[in-house]
Order: structure tokens, then sequence, then C-alpha cells
């Protein structure tokens, strides 16, 4: 069953559950899956037409037949556990390029191309000598070391800032990521201002920061995105992103979960030991018991359902771009193949300055003059997203993410600042492209160009995350503070459990806090 049909939307088959659980995102069911296998009754709450929230595969532009990972797009987090013990039928792929950042250096085009064979060559084409990738490699190596030993934490229960950092065993790489801001450690081991850049996105990734913020937010974006499956490799979903959440309904499915789509919580009542779930939908409102409650939505959804105080509000910070091409442009830098160039991460205007004055403007209200965004080409890595007849013909697809473009410049008027954006987020990359993008772009069934954008305001609106963030609010360091629990899902309320991205140690698609929030149920 794909992520764009509806699994059920009848009426719950009984009046009281072991569990229920409020969201049928890729958490939830994650969550669901694992509670129905240790043998509980569970019911998945779903407000929209089909699970998967925010890790769906759609066709979104009309009469074309190819299915984009509309909003989340990347695999690094998901632990390889949670696949084998769910007995998920759900792969990813390897990309064959980290990465490609183009740049123009003494009046000539060119660019930085990582991993593969080359990237020592290309190094050094843009440096001038070996020095930085040498300094590249030490730091690789610095961050597959705090993978290996970081990562396998985020399934147990929380430890200690103290024993995490007795864990990692390396006072350089703790000084590095949990002591000071991480702008420090890339200018003491980077001297190029592209090499700089390219690091620096790792910690910017929907989250709005300078990389000397002392609040160390940028520190905890970077560390989850160098840590996945202790290796940092962010891999393609063979299928799309739907193919996860697809595999994860039949997984919970197959266990016993009832999933019941166009069913919205909108109350939650519990006495610490019973909680009734107040539930509406087609057939009309009624209330459904349940031992305890896994809410599978952000934290201010949480306050809200309750009738508690919210947290404070959140605010995203990104452009997502989804488009379709009818063939990959060509580039100002001959010396590589555009279909090595677009199978990584392709950098636009993200050298450590434009990051810097991006980052500048918008804190100050103003759009970025040179809007920093990164693209990669699913299609190239796995075709099957396409129609036949789409790949027979070339055609590919490109999801761009945009940085430093905070909720608040699109409250005033989101369709037009939106717009603006994005033409100036188009012009940054066709400053490196021999043709511009718009020439490359498909027409849907109505002759429309296939590309669509969407800001924080956008994402708020159809996934309902707070200010648009992506992550339901700032990322948290993997270790216990005093304010969580043994696994980092806890709330005030002893039968109440928070699932989602909010979680210690949420954020992404990884399932880590469905699987927590199971664990911390089941009282593993």
């Amino acid at each position: 069953m794909s992520a764009d049909e509806t699994p059920s939307a009848g009426t719950p088959a009984h009046d009281s559950y072991d569990a229920v659980v409020v969201g049928g995102g890729h958490n939830g069911l994650v969550a669901a899956a694992y509670l129905a296998r240790a043998g509980q009754s569970v019911l998945v709450l779903e407000r929209l037409g089909a699970t998967g929230g925010a890790a769906v595969s759609t066709r979104p532009f009309d009469g074309i037949d190819a299915r984009l990972s509309r909003y989340s797009y990347l695999v690094s987090l998901l632990p390889q556990k949670i696949v084998q013990e769910l007995g998920l039928g759900f792969a990813v792929r390897k990309r064959t390029v980290s990465s490609y950042t183009p740049a123009v250096r003494g009046g000539r085009s060119t660019g930085l191309l990582v991993g593969g064979e080359g990237t020592r060559e290309s190094f050094a084409a843009l440096t001038g000598d070996g020095r930085e990738y040498e300094a590249w490699q030490r730091f690789q190596g610095m961050t597959r070391r705090v993978a290996e030993r970081v990562f396998p934490t985020l399934t147990e229960p929380l430890p200690s800032r103290e024993d995490l950092r007795a864990r990692l065993d390396d006072a350089d790489a703790w000084r590095a990521l949990f002591e000071e801001p991480i702008g420090v450690a890339v200018e003491e081991n980077f001297a190029d201002d592209l090499v700089r850049g390219v690091v620096l996105t790792d910690a910017l990734i929907g989250t709005f920061a300078d990389a000397h913020d002392p609040s160390l937010i940028q520190n905890r974006c970077f560390l989850y995105h160098v840590i996945g499956n202790s290796t940092g490799d962010w891999d393609v979903p063979v299928g799309g992103m739907g193919a996860l959440t697809d595999a994860l309904a039949d997984a919970a499915r197959a266990a016993g979960a009832e999933i019941r789509v166009l069913h919205e919580a909108t109350r939650i009542e519990t006495d610490g030991t019973r909680a009734e779930v107040t539930v509406r939908s087609p057939d009309g409102e009624r209330v459904v018991g349940a031992r305890r409650v896994l809410v599978n939505a952000s934290p201010q959804a949480l306050a809200a359902l309750l009738g508690d105080e919210p947290p404070a509000p959140a605010e995203g910070a990104q452009l997502k771009v989804n488009m379709l091409l009818t063939r990959l442009p060509k580039l100002r830098d001959r010396s590589v193949d555009p279909h090595r160039a677009f199978a990584g991460t392709f950098h636009i205007a993200e050298g450590y300055g434009q990051l810097a004055t991006a980052y500048r403007e918008a804190a100050a209200g103003r759009p970025p003059t040179a809007p920093p965004s990164e693209i990669y080409c699913h299609s190239l890595t796995d075709p099957s997203i396409l129609g036949p007849g789409l790949a027979s013909r070339g055609y590919q697809t490109l999801t761009l993410f945009g940085l430093h473009t905070p909720a608040r410049l699109f409250a005033a008027d989101n369709g037009t600042t939106r717009d603006a954006l994005l033409g100036a987020t188009l012009a940054e990359l066709d400053a490196h492209l021999e043709e511009p993008i718009t020439d490359c772009l498909a027409l849907d069934g109505d002759g429309r160009p296939c590309i669509e954008a969407k800001t924080p305001v956008d994402l708020e609106r159809e996934l309902r995350l707070p200010g648009g963030h992506i992550f339901h609010r700032d990322l948290s360091f993997p270790y216990a503070t005093g304010e969580t629990g043994r696994w980092g899902v806890e709330t005030a309320h002893a039968n109440v459990l928070l699932c989602g991205a909010g979680a210690v140690r949420g954020g992404g698609v990884s399932g880590v806090p469905g699987h927590n929030a199971a664990m911390a149920a089941l009282g593993r």
C-alpha cells in the first residue's frame, strides 16, 4: 500500500486499548509496531488521509508519474536495529559522491568534489596544496570516532553527560562538539573559506544559528548530522521516503495494531494510570480509553491536547523546493560531469563567509541576498521513483533545501516572500550553470513548470510543524539532564509519552523516539 492510499478510515474496533498512539508519522508507526509485537492492543490515530507525516512520497505535479519524497528525503539516523527488529521490507542505497561545491577561483569556474576517486586531487586543485585535504581527513576521522561511540546510545536509556563523555573518551572531540561553538573547531582545522563552509552546513540544516552561537544549538545540529548509523552517511531510500512509512505501517498492522486515518485526537485526559482520548472522525466524536498514550506530535500539540502550558514557540528556518527536470543542466565547471555533481549534495552559496552574511541578514529581518542552499538528485541513485516513460527519457528529480530562511521572514506575506526568495535561490544556482535551471524544468499535465517551494509557514500549515520547525523544537544533546526521564520521552504525566521529533534524541527520520517511547511503555 502506498503512502497516498488510505489504510483505514473505519471506526476503532474497541473502546479501550493498552496504548493509543496519536499521530501516524514514522515515529508513531515505529512505536505502534513495537508495542503490538509485544502483545499489546494498539490504536493509531492519524488526522490526515494517509500515514507518514513528513516522511511520505507523493506525486506533487499533476499528470506526471513521479513520486517524490516531498518533505524529508534522505536517511541517516534510522538504526538498522529498528529495521531488523521490525522486519521492514525497506532498503537504502549509498550515494556515489558525498558532495560537490562549485566555486570561482581566479576567474575560473571550478569546484570541490568529495567522495570516491579524485577527492584528494579535487582538494589540491581548489586550494593549491594538500594541507586542506589532510585536515579534512583528520576532521572526518574525528567525527567518525564520535559517531561510532555515540550513535549506539540513541536506542539505549539516556546516559548522563559524564557517562557519554567517558564513552567518547576523546577530550579534543568533546571540546569541539560539546563545549565550544563549532565555529571554533572549523576555524582551527581549516583555512579555505569554501571548505569551512562545506563543514559548517551540517550544523545549519533546519537550524537558524551562527557558527559561534554560545547556546551551541548549531553543535547539536552538527552532531546529529554526522553520527548516523555510526558512519554519518546520508543514504537514499529506495522507492522514496514513503517506502519506509509504508513498510512501518505494514509492520504495525501485521503485528495487530489498528490504524485509523481521518481520526484526529482533540483531547487527552489522564490521572496518570488511565487515559481517555477524545477522537474526531467523519463519523463524529467519541472517547477511547487507554492505559497509556504515546503522542507523535510536537510538544506544543501535546500541551494543547493535555490543556497544559505550552512550551516556548519554535521557529523553522528552511526553504524546501522540489523539481522535476527533463535533463540535468550543464555546469560551468567542465571538469565534472553533472551526473556526478548532483549525485551527492550540491552546495550553493555556502562558503563560510557567505553563510555568516546570510545569517546576519536574516537575523536582521531581511531575506539573504545570496541565499545558501543544497541540492541532491534522488533519481540518479534510485530511478524507481520515476515512471518508466520518464526514466527512459532522462528525466531527473532535484530536491533543494535552503538555509537561513527563518519563519519570521514570511510572516507578513508568505507568498510574495516565498516567490522572491525562490527566484534569488535559483539565481545563485544559475551562476554555476551553463543554462538556467528553469530551462530544464519539466511541465506538468497543465503545462506548468514542475517546481514547488515550501516555507516554514507552509510546513506549519500542512504538517503542523510548530513555526515550520522540522525538528519540532531545537535539538538537544543526547544525554540526560535534570528535565529528562530515563528514555527522554517522559512527560509530567506518568502514562503519557512523547514519541515525536521533539523528544530528546528526536529529529530527522530516525524512528528513535518511537523506539524509545515503546521501550519506556514496556518498562524496558
